[in-house]
């Protein structure tokens, strides 16, 4: 739609657009504070708590639904607030195309806008427990790679992972991290956003403390949930066990040649970020404005005496206590990631300009 130079004669006299706007393109855009993008939802995102995007929509709310055709997703806002919510889809694949596709989206002005990237995850028992919190500053892609089954591997191998244009497992040097291997946020919004809620008391029930209890050995698995910081892996394949665990930790070790430590465990994060990053290109949004928060449904291997098998398939444990961290994880995710959205929202005069920050 084509606004008249009358009516923007109009709202400039009036106060109500700025030249700056039109200079940059923003005239007549609907401007965006925070945008919540979860993954997946059970249903409609008003249905009963079975996914990871009707929390956000009922009680920031998000009251008003979108038209998305180009992605079939879920897309809703609360004008006022200036909250925008956005479910990808499951996988990489879904979650790059379905960010590119809003960050092009012309009625909104997202240059502004914080992005709270919060779902479920699998996270590794030598570091948390299911229900927990983790803020990450590093995300680590685990598709990219040469593969060999281990029942092919070499003897002296750890794992028939290779990364891409190498001949072994951790081959120094790594490879170049501009294809999208490797994204490290900001790490003063990251620790600035694990302060403002590390004392967030989340949910416990009795049947993840059965859960926990089975993790001996484990302390941090063992312990109620709580909030952390954690860097993350994003991998299309539903991994599981004690072998792959070890083969993640060793990856994000890898990747960022020490720096980061294998927390939680999705599929998304990659295909959002490197979407996000081509976006920020062309202006259209900025990186430095971004937060990844996953909160553990599931560990991320078995726990001692099961096999990788039975602990991902629920087997010789209650269904009530196998998927115990499901709907707590939800919970907690958005229980913590709200505190962050208003705090953002309560401070925007402050935060519009500058990202808040601390220093570790």
């Amino acid at each position: 739609m084509k606004i008249s130079k009358l009516f923007l004669k109009l709202l400039l006299a009036f106060g109500l657009l700025s030249i700056t706007a039109l200079a940059d393109g923003h005239a007549g855009k609907i401007p965006v504070k925070v945008v919540i993008v979860a993954m997946f939802d059970s249903g409609a995102a008003t249905a009963s708590g079975a996914g990871e995007f009707n929390r956000w929509v009922a009680r920031t709310p998000l009251d008003e639904k979108l038209d998305f055709k180009l992605t079939g997703q879920e897309l809703r806002i609360n004008r006022e607030k200036g909250v925008l919510g956005v479910v990808t889809g499951i996988g990489t694949i879904k979650a790059t195309s379905t960010i590119m596709a809003l960050g092009l989206d012309e009625r909104f002005d997202l240059s502004k806008a914080y992005w709270i990237i919060a779902g479920i995850s699998g996270i590794d028992p030598a570091d948390g427990s299911v229900g927990s919190a983790a803020w990450a500053e590093w995300i680590v892609d685990g598709d990219l790679a040469h593969h060999i089954d281990a029942r092919e591997m070499p003897e002296d191998w750890t794992t028939g992972y290779v990364p891409l244009r190498r001949d072994t497992p951790h081959e120094a040097p790594t490879p170049p991290h501009d294809e999208g291997y490797v994204f490290r946020l900001n790490p003063g919004l990251t620790e600035w956003a694990y302060q403002l809620t590390k004392d967030v008391v989340i949910e416990d029930t009795e049947n993840m403390q059965k859960l926990r209890a089975l993790y001996t050995g484990y302390p941090n698995a063992q312990r109620p949930p709580f909030v952390l910081k954690g860097d993350h892996m994003a991998a299309m394949t539903y991994w599981h066990g004690e072998k792959m665990n070890d083969w993640a930790n060793d990856w994000l070790t890898y990747w960022t040649e020490g720096k980061a430590n294998f927390v939680t465990s999705a599929m998304e994060e990659t295909g959002s970020l490197y979407s996000l990053a081509m976006l920020a290109n062309v202006g259209k949004v900025d990186t430095n404005r971004v937060m990844v928060l996953r909160t553990a449904s599931n560990y991320s291997m078995q726990y001692p005496g099961a096999t990788a098998e039975e602990s991902l398939n629920g087997k010789n444990l209650p269904p009530e206590v196998a998927d115990a961290g499901f709907i707590p994880s939800l919970e907690s995710a958005y229980q913590v990631g709200s505190v962050v959205m208003n705090r953002l929202l309560e401070n925007w005069d402050t935060f519009k300009d500058t990202p808040p920050s601390v220093t570790e």
